[in-house]
């Protein structure tokens, strides 16, 4: 496993980390022993970050963590994420009063006295320009129940203007293959201010896996057909904000990229590795045989400057104009 630091803070993790969205819920059907034996799987190879939020699952995700990691709280890092269990619009649910509360549950649930990495999730831009959450999180760095914060969000317009505050230390974007605007402006302004990247629906929710056929049907209970045209939450966050069927046809398309290099879904998370803004790639699983497949991006083969190319142009041409959802 390699490591990379997370913006100018003292951390170094995994680049390739995981995300626990899909074991806590939303994603249909999921064991919690396979969870488990995911996450030990995952440590096992070197795996030091796992990303989560307090309603994945409400809260599930959090509980698994604590199952896992207990007695490794010194080495094994946990970020979550909250303000989705309110109203993200409401000023209140940024208040010093509710924040705290929602960091309490988290604190219990992941059975932490500290939380490495605290994260306002997706929140509004007015929020983030607002400004006064960003006291109230530098407040509980002071009281030593957070390490770090960032903010994860949905546009690049958005993390543009979180980093205008000094002690935001991550961001969360979806950045994929699919999902290629960062790049541009975002990701130098991240490195120049010393910011680190967590690139989020890696594989554009299995997507950029090959796995998928016109037609596909996925469980009642999955994201992927209650938010598969954004009706509950950024279209973004559902196959990277394509429409399902324009998603299997340009994954299609990719096929070449498995050419020596393993499968589709390691060579989808290799092209995210090669990009040094990037902190950590954290795509999510559900049992084992999915966290050794994602493992395996760290070691194949590197893209070649003019294949970069190639999916650059590939994003601009044939992709870019499909994409929904603010970016």
């Amino acid at each position: 496993m390699n490591y990379r630091q997370l913006g100018d803070t003292e951390l170094k993790i995994s680049e390739l980390s995981f995300g626990t969205w899909a074991i806590g819920g939303a994603w249909g059907s999921k064991n919690d022993a396979e969870s488990m034996k995911g996450l030990e799987k995952a440590m096992a190879e070197g795996v030091n970050f796992f990303d989560t939020a307090d309603v994945y699952g409400d809260g599930h995700s959090e509980t698994l963590l604590k199952e896992a990691t207990k007695g490794k709280e010194d080495e094994i890092y946990l970020a979550s994420k909250f303000c989705r269990a309110g109203d993200i619009h409401s000023p209140k649910t940024y208040s010093k009063k509710q924040v705290k509360e929602y960091l309490t549950g988290t604190l219990s649930r992941t059975g932490r006295e500290r939380i490495d990495l605290y994260q306002i999730h997706c929140p509004p831009i007015e929020i983030i320009n607002d400004g006064e959450v960003f006291q109230v999180l530098d407040d509980l760095v002071q009281e030593g129940l957070i390490r770090h914060y960032g903010v994860s969000v949905e546009s690049v317009e958005e993390g543009l203007a979180a980093m205008n505050y000094p002690n935001v230390k991550a961001l969360q974007v979806i950045f994929n293959i699919f999902r290629q605007k960062p790049v541009g402006e975002l990701f130098p302004a991240a490195q120049e201010k010393g910011v680190g990247i967590l690139a989020r629906v890696p594989l554009a929710s299995g997507l950029l896996t090959g796995k998928f056929k016109t037609g596909h049907t996925f469980e009642e209970d999955d994201h992927r057909t209650f938010n598969r045209d954004g009706q509950l939450f950024n279209a973004g966050e559902t196959f990277a904000g394509l429409p399902f069927e324009k998603g299997v046809e340009l994954s299609q398309k990719l096929d070449w990229i498995k050419e020596d290099r393993e499968s589709m879904t390691a060579a989808a998370l290799r092209w995210i590795l090669e990009h040094d803004a990037v902190t950590a790639a954290i795509p999510g699983f559900k049992h084992v045989g999915q966290v050794e497949s994602n493992l395996k991006a760290v070691d194949v083969k590197p893209f070649s400057p003019s294949e970069m190319d190639q999916l650059k142009r590939f994003y601009e041409e044939q992709v870019h104009d499909h994409i929904r959802g603010a970016y």
